[in-house]
């Protein structure tokens, strides 16, 4: 049985998935796991790029034995539809037979450490949870990919575009406890991740990561961040910028009518259709197409 598996969420990522899947391979030679593919109905090459790889003889050799043995630790699961980040990694995640799971997004690449240092961390402390590696941008620098939930105080300074002054988002470059990790490159325990019900698939996609960790540290659990474990992510290359704005604000909404107060939720929805209204009207006088229909969509939104 393998110690991990390791869940990979594909959409139209034809140009990336081999760099991820050789990596993995090459910085895992000694680790026990396996990976599941989920695909989101891509409509590029991304499955028949996998399905006619060469890696199944990659890590074990060239034999047919060794081959077919890699063969029983690799799966696709390709979905009719696109379901989405939350629950397409429920998909893979039901699928899975390790004691972990690591969650990886397809545009990244594997650059240090291997799946053997989540595993040794899991396994000198009972009490993590989940834990978050270190993602870098193609130019070396880091994603702020760990952080610490909002005060609502704090919301209406990070729709002004204070977040970097608040330190809300963060890279930590020692091992240390956060409040969240980026579900771009996140390590849970399996029984963990099934207990909570995995991820909340009323996230299409963002903030889910966020709100995972939450009802984590409501178990009294640690999620922490190693950077010493590293992957290079080559940013958004699944989605574009309108929808991840709009799924951000979506999110954010969601997350705080299920865990914050009716204060906390109104206030929040307000100060974001404030933003969005001083957005549009700015994308009308300097006739910026992309701010004034961005921005009317999320003024309609429902939640």
């Amino acid at each position: 049985m393998p110690k991990v598996s390791i869940i990979v969420l594909t959409y139209n990522s034809e140009k990336y998935i081999e760099k991820l899947l050789e990596s993995i391979v090459k910085f895992n030679k000694d680790s026990n796991y396996e990976i599941i593919v989920v695909d989101n109905n891509s409509e590029d090459g991304t499955v028949r790029l996998i399905q006619n790889s060469k890696l199944p003889s990659t890590p074990l050799g060239t034999s047919k034995s060794q081959s077919a043995n890699w063969r029983t630790k690799f799966k696709i699961i390709e979905n009719k539809e696109n379901v989405g980040f939350s629950r397409g990694i429920n998909m893979g995640a039901r699928e899975a037979k390790g004691e972990y799971l690591l969650f990886i997004n397809p545009d990244a690449e594997w650059n240090s450490g291997s799946v053997n240092n989540f595993v040794s961390l899991f396994e000198g402390d009972d009490k993590i949870g989940v834990i978050g590696g270190k993602i870098l941008t193609k130019d070396g620098s880091s994603e702020k990919s760990a952080g610490r939930f909002l005060k609502t105080s704090e919301v209406f300074l990070t729709t002004l575009g204070l977040d970097e002054a608040l330190g809300v988002r963060f890279s930590p470059n020692k091992r240390c406890e956060v409040d969240f990790v980026s579900g771009g490159f996140m390590a849970v325990r399996r029984d963990l991740f099934e207990r909570l019900g995995g991820f909340d698939e009323n996230f299409f996609m963002y903030i889910e990561d966020m709100e995972f960790c939450f009802r984590v540290k409501k178990e009294e659990l640690k999620v922490l961040f190693d950077p010493s474990i590293e992957v290079i992510h080559e940013s958004h290359g699944s989605s574009n910028r309108s929808f991840a704005i709009e799924n951000i604000y979506r999110g954010l909404l969601y997350f705080h009518k299920k865990h914050g107060t009716p204060f906390s939720y109104n206030s929040i929805k307000l100060l974001l259709q404030a933003k969005s209204s001083v957005l549009v009207l700015l994308g009308k006088i300097i006739n910026n197409k992309y701010l004034t229909v961005t921005y009317s969509k999320l003024l309609r939104l429902k939640t």
